[in-house]
């Protein structure tokens, strides 16, 4: 691909084999790879941001703007969009071209991934979210009614491309979700990757050299992941670390508070728990704690009790019958699956969490 590719990623799956392009320059990858028959999905609010010889490129090829809203990701809200494609002539032959953030990701995937029993699709994600972590795995998700990520399938992009350039208009809160994701990878994969984030942590936010090395390392843990147990019936379930816990709070914020920053609350609550258990050390804990602080800095949990938080985490799509399925820790690099029976004792310490520990107002 010429000069201005990087460097490259392959994902080795059971659905294809996929690639992963680190470039520099947003145009010159589209003009590179655009055909006349492609069709792009584009997050509206993106497009917003492009400069305008970049939306020239996109608005000269068959284009469908799409509003990238939790709304606009269920499946009612995606007929219209495929019967679009369908009578402007969009065959199996043809390709989709995401370009936006994890929910532009969900709605072409799920299409590419049902229409004709398949077609080919590529995806330039434009959050940190995206960049690091949910661009791989080829995990699939959209909403029913209203129940969040209930629908979905496996339909990895044939290519990917990371380009930063195009983060430089991310709201800090954002930039800082996708931080407290990749901190997630680190943690569970060794002491190693976590001393590299810490010390490096306030460059990335300034130099892109830093972040392009926070991205790829976080998409390497990732891939080992993946590779090993692509469908998510073992060890990748270890990359759960944070988000039963934090998917609760999510939700019972209705979504405002970003993902990254929900899991960063979530690691914290089951490092919590983990200590309780006896685990790991309060000062292992709180060593943890002191970076994770500096991700939701600025964030506060508001009107949320913990009777509604047991009930939304009682609700969590991991769960077998009424047991918990967290993903708990014994350190750094050593992180377990551990089944937790709703029990007064349990309660007892979400209560003193939610007392002493979160941050509410």
């Amino acid at each position: 691909m010429g000069a201005f590719q990087l460097s490259k990623i392959t994902i080795n799956s059971s659905i294809r084999k996929y690639e992963v392009y680190f470039n520099v320059s947003l145009i010159h990858s589209l003009k590179k790879i655009l055909i006349p028959d492609d069709m792009l999905i584009v997050d509206r609010r993106v497009f917003s941001h492009l400069n305008e010889d970049v939306q020239n490129v996109i608005t000269s090829h068959n284009h469908k703007f799409i509003d990238a809203t939790e709304n606009q990701k269920s499946y009612l809200a995606l007929s219209p969009i495929i019967e679009e494609l369908i009578e402007n002539r969009f065959r199996k032959a043809n390709r989709l071209i995401a370009i936006g953030g994890g929910i532009t990701q969900d709605i072409t995937a799920f299409i590419a991934s049902i229409m004709y029993r398949g077609v080919e699709w590529l995806f330039f994600p434009t959050t940190l979210l995206a960049q690091a972590d949910s661009c791989i795995g080829g995990k699939t998700s959209i909403n029913i009614g209203k129940y969040k990520n209930q629908l979905g399938n496996f339909y990895p992009p044939q290519k990917i491309f990371i380009i930063p350039e195009v983060l430089k208009s991310l709201p800090e809160l954002d930039f800082k979700s996708g931080m407290g994701e990749m901190l997630h990878f680190y943690l569970v994969s060794s002491r190693t990757d976590f001393d590299f984030y810490l010390n490096n942590y306030e460059r990335a936010f300034t130099d892109d050299v830093i972040l392009l090395a926070f991205i790829k390392r976080n998409l390497e843990i990732k891939k080992d992941f993946i590779e090993q147990d692509e469908f998510d019936r073992s060890v990748r379930q270890l990359l759960n670390y944070g988000h039963s816990f934090g998917h609760a709070l999510e939700s019972l914020s209705d979504y405002t508070i970003p993902h990254g920053i929900a899991v960063s609350y979530g690691m914290d609550m089951a490092n919590f728990i983990s200590m309780k258990l006896g685990f790991i050390k309060p000062a292992e804990r709180l060593k943890v704690r002191d970076q994770l602080e500096m991700i939701w800095t600025g964030t506060t949990i508001k009107n949320i009790s913990v009777e509604k938080y047991e009930m939304a985490l009682s609700r969590d799509k991991k769960n077998i019958g009424n047991t918990y399925q967290l993903i708990l820790t014994k350190g750094i690099g050593n992180m377990i699956k551990y089944g937790i029976k709703p029990n007064l004792q349990f309660s007892a310490w979400l209560n003193e969490y939610f007392e002493t520990q979160l941050v509410t107002k």
